[in-house]
């Protein structure tokens, strides 16, 4: 079976690296692309690199355009998606990129974004733990899927099988990330123009104020094991109503366990993430006991790889690819883990996770259209 396919945000980083990934998917057909002030214009002005799908000119971005097709991917910024997903039950399949669908807190889309709270979706981070499985079992027949932040999924892919095993104590987590722009979007920003950070490293949202903060903890509060309604489910129905399928649930005390304190450095690369985390060891844990939590976790995974003892990735191993690579350390002298986690922002962190949420969706095999493989130098 062949999918039509529409892609809003087109012209957009997100939504050219899920065109990028789908264009080679055989399943897929991209039909529709849109836009906002760029639609009427080529798509190839916008992505001259997608020369395989030149012949496809940007439409606006209404609903009405939206609809009709299998599948619509949203790559649209905060608080633009909900117009249009509320007007979209007819669509079989739909996956937001932004962050409109994934919180289930009301109260913490208030603190941190503002504006009007949606309907949580299935969470689109396929090797996650939660209470006991794996996040892609609750995407099996999603028709809702809340694609992830990349600052959040590399960060709760980094800790969560920590907190699954009891080995780590998610009150005390300490995560700095070296992050490139296009994570940013690809909006003029002055802070973002080359000769701002070309040859310098800039924090931002310092003090607890990133908008993927509530997010890493609702994921790190499903993985625990003593919260069992910190899930993430989703069976498919995208029913919007708040207690059907294709919604995640997440208890309160839950979250409150998990403390976090999450600072982001901008650096002069144009992809990546470089996230390194630290968590207090539980007492009684092992050197051998920390270690099989990670191991354990991921033995199966095809794209979420715990490297050998001793070893850290780096962003330039996972560039193009829709891996996550893992380094994990137990330092004694500070009684604390630390994981250092190495993504690519627009593949694994956003695109990449999206199509493979799709593919498992849908019944297809989970790596059609992904690649392990990065590009170098």
């Amino acid at each position: 079976m062949t999918y039509s396919v529409a892609v809003s945000g087109a012209s957009g980083y997100a939504g050219g690296e899920i065109l990028r990934l789908l264009a080679d998917h055989p399943d897929i057909e991209i039909r529709t692309v849109t836009a906002h002030s760029n639609a009427g214009q080529p798509l190839i002005d916008h992505q001259p690199h997608l020369r395989s799908l030149a012949h496809l000119t940007l439409q606006d971005t209404t609903p009405e355009i939206l609809a009709g097709h299998d599948i619509v991917f949203l790559a649209l910024p905060h608080g633009q998606s909900g117009q249009y997903t509320d007007a979209l039950g007819d669509t079989p399949l739909v996956i937001d990129a932004g962050a409109d669908h994934r919180l289930t807190s009301a109260d913490a889309w208030d603190a941190f974004y503002g504006g009007t709270f949606h309907e949580p979706w299935t969470y689109g981070v396929p090797e996650l733990p939660v209470a006991g499985a794996k996040q892609r079992e609750h995407l099996r027949g999603a028709t809702r899927i809340a694609a992830p932040g990349c600052n959040a999924s590399t960060v709760s892919l980094s800790l969560a099988p920590g907190v699954a095993a009891g080995v780590i104590d998610p009150g005390d987590i300490v995560s700095v990330l070296a992050v490139g722009p296009s994570g940013a979007g690809k909006s003029l920003k002055p802070n973002l123009l080359a000769s701002e950070i070309l040859g310098s490293a800039n924090p931002y949202a310092v003090g607890g104020t990133h908008r993927h903060i509530p997010e890493i903890r609702q994921a790190l509060a499903a993985a625990s094991p003593s919260t069992g309604s910190g899930t993430q489910t989703g069976t498919g129905s995208g029913t919007q109503t708040g207690t059907g399928s294709g919604t995640q649930t997440s208890s309160g005390s839950g979250t409150q366990r998990i403390g976090i304190s999450f600072t982001p450095v901008l650096v002069p690369m144009s992809r990546g993430i470089l996230a390194t985390s630290s968590a207090p060891i539980v007492e009684g844990a092992t050197d051998a006991q920390i270690r099989a939590a990670w191991q354990d976790a991921y033995a199966d995974e095809t794209f979420v790889h715990v490297l050998p003892e001793g070893r850290f990735p780096r962003t330039a191993d996972v560039i193009g690819a829709n891996t996550a690579l893992i380094g994990l350390a137990v330092d004694r002298a500070a009684n604390r883990v630390t994981v250092v986690a190495a993504v690519d922002n627009l593949v694994k962190g956003t695109a990449g996770a999206a199509i493979q949420s799709m593919n498992i969706a849908l019944g297809l095999p989970e790596t059609r259209a992904l690649s392990v493989n990065g590009v170098a130098p």
